[in-house]
């Protein structure tokens, strides 16, 4: 990858971490411990991917207000956070590690991680509709309310947390783990937010219906390769890189997509989706002659590097 494309990434990058950190819990004397914890996932760095591409998504549809979109893209990082933190509780996946450091629960016990997950939860409501103060015209107050609906449906029982109970009741043998079944849970676990990130910046730069739907598209298409991507990487990526350890799958005796199709199928499945990916967006980007190309370039960037997970 050139050097011209890792300036830029780095830039937009450090973009997203101040618009994160902008929004984050300020402290308070009186309830230090619980805004110390929800900082310390939500500061802890990762991949910022979800936010990226929302601000790459209103750029690519000529936003011309980033006003509007910058709440939504702080407040989905924190609902993705809260997530990794609830998933990380031993009532769930039980982490000792995420990002290359303790669990939020190995930190702070599991009751104050419960409550910090709650009030980012709640955070990411406030802040998303702090939106509502840089409108100006009906039409954008109408995208704003679209897009918090579009935020909450998508990271809520019928989106992410949907997904999360399909993958614990399908560990406890209640559900068949079949390919419907695996796509189903992928849509909705991993596929959630991402979809989100698309959608909403989508939504709040004017897209049309038809463009929305094609976003859509395009973010459940991204979900699946990044969740086998992920489960690719949990058997042959590197610990260090990745921030946590490897072959949990393994050691849980848990079946996933990947074990079931075999790598092969599972790779001509990333493949044929990354095309339709690449093709979603291509078409919008031509018919956008002022967009740089950069959402493109990074999605190519994700593809190659392999060092990337939906974390």
């Amino acid at each position: 990858m050139n050097s011209g494309f890792t300036d830029r990434l780095n830039i937009k990058i450090a973009e997203v971490e101040a618009v994160v950190r902008e929004y984050s819990p300020k402290l308070r004397t009186e309830d230090n411990l619980l805004y110390e914890a929800m900082n310390y996932s939500l500061l802890a760095g990762g991949k910022r991917l979800r936010p990226l591409l929302m601000l790459e998504t209103y750029r690519l549809f000529s936003g011309s207000k980033e006003e509007l979109v910058r709440p939504f893209a702080a407040a989905l990082e924190m609902i993705h956070t809260y997530s990794l933190i609830h998933d990380d509780l031993p009532a769930m996946d039980n982490d000792d590690l995420r990002r290359g450091k303790p669990t939020n629960h190995k930190v702070y016990g599991e009751a104050v991680a419960i409550l910090a997950g709650d009030g980012l939860l709640n955070l990411a409501a406030e802040t998303a509709g702090k939106a509502f103060d840089y409108c100006e015209t009906i039409e954008e107050y109408k995208r704003v309310g679209m897009a918090i609906s579009a935020l909450f449906s998508y990271s809520g029982a019928g989106g992410m947390i949907g997904g999360q109970i399909l993958d614990m009741l399908s560990e406890e043998g209640k559900k068949e783990k079949n390919e419907d079944f695996f796509l189903t849970m992928y849509d909705l676990k991993t596929g959630g937010l991402i979809k989100a990130a698309f959608v909403i910046g989508a939504i709040l730069a004017g897209g049309s219906k038809e463009d929305i739907s094609a976003m859509e598209s395009t973010g459940a298409s991204l979900g699946l390769v990044f969740q086998l991507q992920d489960d690719l990487l949990d058997i042959k990526g590197d610990e260090a890189k990745l921030g946590k350890p490897l072959h949990s799958d393994e050691r849980n005796n848990k079946l996933t997509y990947l074990k079931l199709l075999g790598e092969a199928k599972a790779l001509e499945i990333m493949e044929a989706n990354n095309k339709s990916i690449y093709k979603n967006l291509e078409n919008i980007c031509h018919k956008n002659c002022s967009y740089d190309g950069f959402i493109l370039e990074f999605l190519e960037y994700l593809k190659s590097c392999l060092l990337y997970t939906s974390d």
